[in-house]
């Protein structure tokens, strides 16, 4: 640890003076002003920037425009240290750490791994503007790509696409459920929905059959918003991934009615595919509510309508529910409901037709996402979020888990 203090005390005398061999950057007497007046030179000023190696002191020149009253440092521009006191490779820690762990644990983090000491405020405010950033770097691809103005690059065809969604609840502050019905003891809402989406590909099966998702071909996309505004967020990623070059694309998620307007509205022609395991779900709803007190029959007559499903045999499971006889009106809701869904469903449960053509049956990887991109992070015990501040923290950890973090910090440096 000496040796590493000690190194980096090196490495930032040398970086100062590497920074500062330009003098200040004088730039002549005066520069023109946007508002066609002018920039007069007035002094030298001096700004301590804590950079990966340490503090260093930047010597920067001044100009004043007293039409505008209005100051600026042509060096902060170029440096990236407009208004902030840290470096953008100390902005890029912090905005990783902040995208990781609570805000209030990361300067240990840092101290511990780079020797840099920050507090968790910083971390917080930096970690946000790194999320709005990331929203602005996605929004300015996807006009590009919805527009047709920019084409992916694709070296390999895409023999199989999946789109995935799914939502998943974050605890708010109470300002940000005002109004919102929900779970909590009074019937007033604690949580905001985060709708996540993922593309992944598939290029073929294992040795026993099954399909085989592409290594590190997930990507995602989410944020706390209504089903519009996802969808459009969802549809301009899978352009970006090719969804126009795949042979076959699959949309797959739970019983949700958004999640299917939404794959008619931007996938259409997609195969639909509901969860297995939600469908499974279902029936077990009726058997738990019918058969209840009567244990071996109630098994005996799940495992014949799981292994109806698995094989797609969906009219038989509707025509096993229509069969029980209900005692109470709940239960007789019950059964109308779960019947009119599998009715309604049918269509996207042809579990043994999809995997005969080697097709995923599961939203396992939207769900995993669910947890380890959005859960993770933001449902920690006591955490309470804004929902502009939750969004920032998804923008920045589907970034990152898309494998797109050295390509933000590109548009970044060239933005």
């Amino acid at each position: 640890m000496h040796i590493r203090a000690s190194m980096q005390e090196v490495g930032s005398v040398m970086l100062e003076k590497l920074i500062n061999s330009d003098g200040g950057d004088y730039r002549g007497r005066t520069l023109p002003c946007e508002q066609g007046h002018r920039f007069a030179f007035k002094e030298y000023r001096d700004k301590e920037v804590l950079t990966v190696l340490g503090v260093v002191l930047i010597r920067r020149a001044y100009y004043y425009d007293s039409a505008c009253d209005q100051g600026y440092c042509p060096k902060d521009q170029d440096l990236d240290i407009e208004e902030t006191s840290f470096s953008p490779g100390v902005k890029r820690m912090m905005g990783k750490v902040g995208a990781y762990r609570p805000f209030g644990v990361g300067p240990e983090d840092l101290k511990e791994l780079a020797g840099i000491e920050v507090n968790g405020k910083g971390i917080e405010r930096v970690s946000y503007q790194l999320g709005e950033e990331v929203e602005a770097f996605r929004q300015q691809e996807a006009e590009g790509f919805v527009s047709g103005k920019v084409v992916p690059l694709l070296i390999q065809p895409i023999p199989k696409m999946y789109i995935g969604m799914d939502a998943t609840g974050v605890p708010v502050v109470k300002a940000e459920t005002a109004g919102r019905r929900g779970k909590g003891e009074e019937g007033e809402g604690k949580t905001r929905e985060v709708k996540l989406g993922c593309v992944f590909t598939q290029t073929g099966v294992n040795e026993k059959g099954f399909p085989v998702r592409d290594e590190d071909s997930t990507s995602y996309v989410g944020a706390i918003e209504g089903p519009g505004p996802f969808g459009n967020r969802l549809y301009a990623e899978a352009l970006r991934r090719g969804l126009e070059k795949a042979e076959q694309v699959c949309v797959i998620g739970d019983g949700a009615p958004w999640i299917w307007n939404l794959a008619e509205e931007h996938f259409y022609g997609a195969i639909q595919i509901i969860d297995l395991y939600h469908a499974r779900e279902h029936y077990w709803n009726v058997a738990r509510s019918v058969l209840g007190t009567h244990r071996d029959r109630l098994n005996q007559w799940a495992e014949a309508r799981r292994k109806e499903l698995d094989q797609g045999k969906v009219e038989q499971v509707i025509e096993a529910i229509g069969k029980l006889c209900p005692d109470t009106e709940v239960q007789e809701k019950i059964l109308k409901g779960e019947s009119a869904y599998f009715e309604k469903n049918r269509g996207k449960m042809r579990y043994a037709a999809f995997r005969r053509q080697g097709l995923f049956v599961g939203s396992g990887v939207v769900e995993a996402g669910c947890r380890t991109v959005i859960g993770q992070r933001l449902k920690q015990s006591g955490m309470h979020w804004t929902v502009r501040g939750a969004n920032r923290i998804v923008a920045l950890r589907c970034c990152i888990f898309s494998g797109r973090w050295e390509d933000f910090w590109e548009y970044r440096a060239s933005a």
